[in-house]
């Protein structure tokens, strides 16, 4: 059991355990201690998104590292993505991303990614935290490690990001309005739209530390919905703070989420057998409209725990080559290692220009039930299965629902909230589930805490 890493890395609130200085450069000592082997010179990359808690825990990271002798290489602003990729690209022992994503300037986190560029595994997590609870580093006077400023980095990622997009082709006629959510896009994305033909509208890149997510985004796309009815515009695409993840808006303003991302591009993908097995991996979050509706084109989907690093572990057992997540982490493997903002947005834009036509049309075949999702903040995640009666509940109301919808409960990996969803084919039966399921859920958990 891990005590510190989430689902996604280790999150808080700025200035409040374990998201403060001592326990960042403690972090920096231990993943510089796990990867540092052998008598090479050692180097980890750090890279951060806009929010102003982002300079502290840099600076303390980077103390840690090098206290073990490690070099560290500071990108600066960058997406997460691309801190993955640069991570490979410059044969790194390991990546830091000091970003909290979607959440709002006052928190903050840091993950890691490993010399390939992929998440870490639990067991690498739970050694991580050994390591900082015992507190006995290896240091030395005489083994110090350097750090240093690389100011390329978001050059090779954007020529990097350019390169998936086929070469025949460019974004020339069309006008696209970017969302960079005060984040870690705000330079990469329009460079790179801009840079393949595309008129470019860009909102929301002047990031300030404070105003990252802050109405903006991947998480509030009404926002650029607007725009794009304002602009005339054939598309919109939204980034959220980090960049792992994008929502678009066609050019009717209507909202189109990772599930009708994955499934436009998989069909696309499928008719050219570029699909591996002609499945796509999603989390167990996504419609099953979007389900049926793959179904229908003969494309089959594997289901996995909520968290892009798990569809991942899924995309890896199986050998294939798409999934991803409604909220809009999509990873493409063929091109990256982890949920990628910019690349999947270039590959439904490619989408977009082979079948020359416009976003709502493409979209249409895929069909999805209505869905809606209400957050109930606990102060304790007890354990579910500890929760009787509302297990009980959720059995009975899936008994009336039958193959007509799905109810999903869970506790958030990063914050201290309750999950609920429900799908069903008429709205009203929705609204009054998650009632029930939320009434209960919060008499349970407060009983229950009274009573330990």
């Amino acid at each position: 059991m891990r005590k510190y890493f989430g689902t996604d890395g280790i999150r808080g609130r700025a200035n409040v355990f374990p998201m403060v200085s001592d326990f960042a450069l403690k972090l920096g000592k231990a993943i510089a201690t796990i990867y540092k082997n052998g008598r090479k010179r050692h180097k980890i990359v750090i890279g951060k998104d806009t929010r102003i808690s982002g300079y502290m825990f840099e600076n303390a990271i980077v103390s840690g590292i090098c206290s073990v002798g490690v070099d560290a290489i500071l990108l600066g602003v960058l997406p997460t993505p691309a801190i993955a990729f640069i991570t490979k690209s410059l044969r790194a022992d390991a990546g830091v991303v000091i970003s909290a994503s979607h959440n709002p300037y006052y928190d903050n986190g840091i993950k890691f990614f490993d010399p390939n560029g992929f998440k870490l595994s639990d067991e690498v997590e739970e050694e991580i935290e050994r390591l900082i609870e015992e507190d006995e580093f290896d240091i030395s006077p005489t083994n110090i490690g350097k750090a240093y400023r690389i100011e390329t980095a978001i050059g090779r990622y954007v020529e990097y990001a350019k390169a998936t997009f086929d070469k025949d082709i460019d974004l020339k006629g069309l006008k696209i309005v970017l969302d960079c959510a005060n984040g870690a896009t705000y330079k990469v994305a329009p460079m790179a739209i801009s840079e393949l033909g595309a008129e470019v509208i860009v909102i929301n890149d002047n990031p300030n530390g404070f105003n990252i997510n802050d109405g903006c985004g991947a998480v509030n796309p009404e926002t650029l919905s607007g725009e794009v009815i304002k602009n005339n515009a054939d598309v919109g695409i939204s980034f959220d703070g980090d960049g792992d993840r994008v929502i678009f808006v066609d050019e009717k303003g209507e909202i189109v989420d990772g599930d009708f991302i994955m499934g436009i591009c998989a069909d696309y993908m499928n008719e050219l057998g570029l699909l591996n097995y002609s499945t796509v991996v999603a989390t167990v979050m996504s419609n099953l409209g979007f389900e049926n509706s793959l179904k229908s084109r003969g494309i089959s989907l594997v289901r996995s725990q909520v968290g892009d690093r798990y569809v991942l572990e899924e995309m890896l057992k199986g050998k294939y080559n798409l999934g991803g997540e409604q909220s809009g982490h999509i990873i493409f493997s063929d091109f990256n290692t982890t949920g990628d903002g910019l690349i999947s947005a270039l590959q439904l834009l490619k989408v977009m220009v082979r079948r020359n036509k416009p976003l709502s049309e493409i979209k249409k075949f895929i069909e999805v039930y209505p869905q809606k999702l209400k957050n109930v903040p606990v102060d304790e995640k007890i354990p579910l299965e500890k929760l009787d009666g509302l297990t009980a509940l959720i059995n009975e109301l899936e008994e009336e629902l039958k193959e007509d919808g799905r109810i999903l409960v869970r506790y958030s990996g990063t914050e201290n909230k309750l999950r609920i969803m429900v799908e069903a084919t008429d709205e009203a039966v929705i609204d009054k589930y998650i009632e029930m399921i939320s009434e209960k859920a919060i008499e349970e958990i407060r009983n229950k805490r009274g009573n330990l």
